[in-house]
C-alpha cells in the first residue's frame, strides 16, 4: 500500500524527474537487507521503495536505481500474473500471494511484494513487472538501504493450542506512506490504545514512540482504541497536511499530520462511514477537472470515488449509524479489485481477480 501525496505533486507539477536531488541515499548502507517477510510498500523520492516487514515490525528503504523517467505510453497490462510469478519462483499460483503493488511515480513500473509458500516459513520476494508485462525478481543481495525498527510494536505471540488467536504482530505495520520527508506508518503497538500512527523522518536516524489514535466508529456506536487503520492516505486540507484513514466497517477518519507526537494521544474526526462488512484495501488521490477526488478499494463495497471538497468544513459523526453517512460517494463499475494505485495523472494500476482465479495486472482509465 503505496499512497503518497508525493507522486500527486508530480502529476499536479508535471514534474516526473528526478531533478533536485536531496540525496536522500548517501548515507545508507551496502549490502544484503534481511526480510522475514514484506508486506506493504510505498514510493519516496529518488526511486527510493520502503518496504514494511510486519514479522519484524521494520521498514526497509531501498535504493532501486530505478530513476529513468518513462517515456511514451506507460500502461501495464499482464494476464494471470500470479501464475507467471509462481513460475518464476518454481512454484504453483496457490502457493504465492501478492501482498502488495506500489508503482514507481519516475519509471512507472510496478512493484510487487510477494510471499513464497505459506504460513510462517514463506519466503519474502520483491518482483519487478516489466514493460512487456513479465515479472522478474529484484535482487537484493548488494543494494544500498536502510532500516527502521518500530520501539513498541504489538506482542509477537503464537496462538496457544486449540484456540483461535490472532497473532497482532502481523498487524504491527498495516500501511505506509511518503510524505513531506517522512515515514508514515499505521498499525498497532503494544501500548493500552494499541492502534497507532507515527511519522518517521527519512533519512532514517531514531524511530520514537508512535501516536496512540482514538475514534468514534459510527458502525459500532462506540469510541475504540484498539482497530488498527487499514488503509490511509496524506492529504492537505486547506493548508493543513492531514491523514485520511480508512478501517473495517468501514470509518473514513481525518488526523492532522502535526498533531503525531511520540507517545500522545489524539482523537480523530470521523466525517464518514462507508458502511459496515466491509475491509477497506487500497485508497488514491487523483485529480481531474481541477478538483481532487479519493478512490478507495473495498473488499464488499467495490470501488467508490469521493469528491475531497466535501472535507473542508465536514460534521463529525459521534452517534451510531445504521449505514452509510457524511461525505457523500460514488460507486465505480470496477469489479474484483484486490490491490490500487495511481499510475499516472490518468490512470490507475489494480491487481484484479476473484478468489480461486487468476490476479490479471490492468491500467484502467481513472473514472
Amino acid at each position: 500500500m503505496k499512497k503518497s501525496t508525493f507522486a500527486l505533486s508530480l502529476f499536479a507539477l508535471g514534474l516526473v524527474v528526478p531533478g533536485a536531488r536531496a540525496d536522500l541515499t548517501s548515507d545508507m548502507q551496502e549490502g544484503k537487507p534481511a526480510f522475514r517477510a514484506m508486506s506493504q510498500l510505498a514510493f519516496g523520492p529518488e526511486g527510493v521503495l520502503f518496504i514494511a516487514d510486519t514479522k519484524t515490525a521494520a521498514i526497509t528503504a531501498i535504493a532501486t536505481g530505478d530513476t529513468k523517467v518513462a517515456s511514451g505510453d506507460a500502461a501495464i497490462k499482464s494476464e494471470a500474473i500470479d501464475e507467471k510469478i509462481a513460475a518464476l519462483l518454481g512454484t504453483k499460483s496457490d502457493q504465492i500471494v501478492i501482498e502488495d503493488l506500489a508503482v514507481n511515480p519516475i519509471s512507472k513500473r510496478a512493484y510487487l511484494a510477494v510471499s513464497r509458500g505459506k504460513g510462517p516459513d514463506a519466503a519474502a520476494v520483491l518482483v519487478r513487472v516489466k514493460a512487456d508485462g513479465q515479472p522478474e525478481l529484484v535482487a537484493l543481495d548488494n543494494v544500498r538501504f536502510s532500516r527502521a525498527e518500530l520501539p513498541d510494536p504489538a506482542a509477537d505471540t503464537a496462538a496457544e493450542p486449540g484456540k483461535k488467536q490472532q497473532n497482532r504482530r502481523l498487524e504491527a505495520i498495516t500501511d505506509i506512506a511518503y510524505v513531506d520527508g517522512k515515514v508514515l506508518v499505521a498499525g498497532l503497538s503494544n501500548e493500552e490504545f494499541s492502534s497507532s500512527l507515527r511519522a518517521i523522518p527519512f533519512p532514517f536516524k531514531t524511530v520514537a514512540r508512535g501516536t496512540s489514535v482514538e475514534i468514534y466508529h459510527g458502525a459500532h456506536g462506540q469510541f475504540e482504541t484498539r482497530a488498527p487503520v487499514r488503509t490511509f492516505v496524506p492529504y492537505k486540507v486547506g493548508k493543513e497536511q492531514q491523514i485520511l484513514a480508512a478501517y473495517t466497517c468501514t470509518p473514513l477518519v481525518q488526523f492532522a499530520l502535526d498533531d503525531l507526537k511520540p507517545g500522545a494521544k489524539v482523537k480523530g474526526k470521523t466525517i464518514a462511514e462507508f458502511g459496515n462488512r466491509n475491509r477497506p484495501l487500497d485508497i488514491i488521490v487523483y485529480q481531474q477537472g481541477g478538483k481532487d477526488f479519493l478512490l478507495m478499494a473495498n473488499s464488499a463495497r467495490g470501488v467508490i470515488k469521493v469528491a475531497t471538497d466535501q472535507i473542508v468544513g465536514a460534521s463529525s459523526i459521534t452517534a451510531k449509524v445504521a449505514d452509510t453517512q457524511g461525505l457523500k460517494f460514488e460507486k465505480i463499475a470496477w469489479d474484483g479489485i484486490n490491490q490500487l494505485d495511481l499510475l499516472d495523472a490518468r490512470h490507475a494500476l489494480v491487481l484484479r481477480g476473484a478468489a480461486g482465479k487468476p490476479q490479471n495486472l490492468e491500467t484502467l482509465a481513472l473514472p
